[in-house]
């Protein structure tokens, strides 16, 4: 049975973040948010962008997730029904930073 990309994304930023909330116990990765995952076509890797609420978590908490990989892609394999279980791919979500920093330079213009 194959399913979509998109429907696959879906379940794996689901499956994640619920494993990041509910079994990895850091202090680190008390305010971390999945805000998106991208599969390449043939689905081999799959790229979790996250973000953190605190800047001090930022370089503590991707180390304990680029840690618990193994723990997050098992996750994973137990969620898809695919041939093959993407490779996990960590990085920081910056959109939310460079959006601000848009809203700023507005902001100055408008003054």
């Amino acid at each position: 049975m194959s399913l979509k990309k998109e429907r696959v994304e879906s379940i794996i930023q689901r499956q994640v973040a619920k494993t990041i909330t509910t079994e990895l116990n850091d202090p680190a990765l008390k305010f971390v948010s999945v805000t998106d995952v991208e599969l390449t076509n043939d689905m081999s890797f799959a790229t979790i962008f996250v973000s953190f609420l605190e800047d001090k978590d930022k370089a503590k908490g991707l180390e304990v997730l680029e840690k618990s990989k193994g723990l997050l892609r098992t996750v994973v394999s137990k969620s898809i029904t695919t041939r093959r279980t993407p490779e996990i791919l960590i990085k920081l979500d910056e959109s939310s930073e460079h959006g601000s920093r848009i809203d700023q330079i507005l902001n100055k213009i408008n003054e």
